[in-house]
């Protein structure tokens, strides 16, 4: 089978500095509604020789980007830099940073190795504590610069935020291309920040729903490849494509269970829509629901202990939670409008929805009892939320006003920082995965 070569190279990274006290006072609150973005200086990662320079600029710029678009931080113009860093290894003349404000300041340098791999290191400092927070070292072949910025970032941001970070991942996708009668859809995969898509399919038929294993190897999405919605799994290594099951009637809206080793769906029977499990070792199958209504987009807690999803049982779309065997199933969301896809945070604390109130759709989070409920963003129809892995981020699809074209948009958990995800063209239903292993 033809591999669509996007697992990612090995990365060696070791620990080279130690952690400033625990009286350091370079720290952002993620949990507040209002953040003040902290002011961080990355100036470009030093390179011995000029051959390197270039990768140095390369990672630092994707550092300042991840950083300032998590709106926790505020990277500062290069321009503004009155020092010039030379030796990583030695303390910076903090005043020269503090002069332009900024809190925190990340030094690297970056440099071929012999044996023709990239070595990358890098430090973290107080600027106003003078002290260094954190020192890593890398190391990786040449073209996989763009994942070492990602998960420097990634280690910055669980230094001052006590936070995992989330660059380090990736998003798949519906891209949509065409008029609206001849709508193309192909299944495609990108990092987080939009960077590197790739196309799965070839948008010879529909495909709809994508959603990632836990090894974020394998995505499970509905296709009419046959003619007939049916969930497939789709292979990154291998480029496989196979139907899930042999079932005469339609399935859609998958999910993998956290260990990765079921799939919850809904398959259709005689017209009616229910929610089974299947185990993807033995292919057996599990009815979990029997109501005459619909009842669909099936979505597990983190421990997989229950389920969430929606139904039309009690008259309108809404929210529904139940043990994983199927039992004890009972509604959850009472609000105002319609409310469906639910999503459980990796974090367990909250249920991502979507929410329609007159003819607008709105993104919304509630606690996993229904209580609490809020909507987050003020798009016109604004659907189908997915977690970023530290369950502080959600991604979602924004179709524009009159139907021209969807887009993909993320939002902070507390409904700030909204802003658009770059992406080749159109594109809907973006599924986050679990941080690179």
């Amino acid at each position: 089978m033809r591999r669509i070569g996007i697992a990612f190279a090995a990365v060696i990274a070791m620990i080279v500095g130690f952690a400033a006290p625990a009286s350091a006072q370079l720290r952002v609150d993620v949990t507040q509604g209002n953040v003040q973005p902290m002011p961080i200086a990355i100036p470009n990662f030093a390179a011995p020789q000029p051959s390197d320079a270039a990768a140095g600029q390369n990672i630092a710029g994707v550092v300042r980007a991840d950083l300032q678009r998590s709106g926790l931080f505020k990277s500062l113009d290069p321009k503004s830099f009155v020092d010039h860093i030379t030796n990583i290894n030695a303390p910076p003349t903090y005043a020269n940073w503090r002069v332009i404000n900024a809190q925190g300041l990340v030094t690297g340098q970056v440099q071929m190795q012999s044996d023709g791999r990239l070595r990358v290191d890098f430090r973290l400092w107080d600027v106003y504590g003078e002290s260094q927070m954190l020192g890593l070292q890398y190391f990786t072949t040449p073209e996989n610069w763009r994942r070492i910025s990602h998960m420097i970032s990634d280690a910055i941001y669980e230094r001052i935020t006590g936070e995992k970070g989330y660059f380090d991942t990736r998003i798949v996708f519906i891209s949509e291309s065409g008029p609206a009668l001849a709508r193309k859809k192909r299944l495609a995969v990108m990092d987080e920040d939009g960077a590197n898509p790739i196309f799965l399919t070839r948008g010879d038929y529909m495909v709809l729903t994508p959603r990632f294993n836990p090894s974020a190897q394998i995505i499970a999405y509905m296709s009419y490849i046959s003619g007939k919605p049916r969930v497939y799994l789709f292979d990154l290594e291998s480029g496989r494509q196979q139907m899930l099951g042999d079932f005469p009637e339609m399935t859609f809206s998958p999910r993998f269970s956290p260990d990765g080793n079921k799939v919850a769906m809904t398959l259709e029977k005689n017209g009616n829509s229910d929610i089974y499990v299947m185990d993807l070792r033995t292919h057996g199958v599990v009815r979990l629901t029997t109501d005459p209504a619909i009842d669909t987009a099936p979505s597990f807690s983190p421990d997989a202990s229950k389920i969430a999803f929606e139904s039309d049982r009690g008259g309108s779309q809404q929210i529904y939670v139940m043990n994983a065997d199927g039992s004890d199933q009972h509604r959850i969301s009472f609000d105002a409008g319609r409310n469906g896809t639910p999503v459980w945070s990796p974090r367990g604390d909250l249920i991502a929805f979507s929410n329609q109130s007159g003819d607008s759709f709105h993104i919304g989070v509630m606690r996993t009892d229904g209580s609490g409920a809020r909507i987050i963003s003020n798009g016109w129809e604004d659907e189908g939320p997915t977690w970023a892995p530290n369950g502080r981020v959600l991604m979602f699809s924004r179709t524009l006003r009159g139907g021209h074209g969807s887009q993909i948009w993320s939002i902070d958990v507390t409904g700030r920082n909204e802003q658009r995800v770059q992406t080749p063209g159109d594109a809907s239903d973006p599924a986050w995965s679990p941080l690179i292993q």
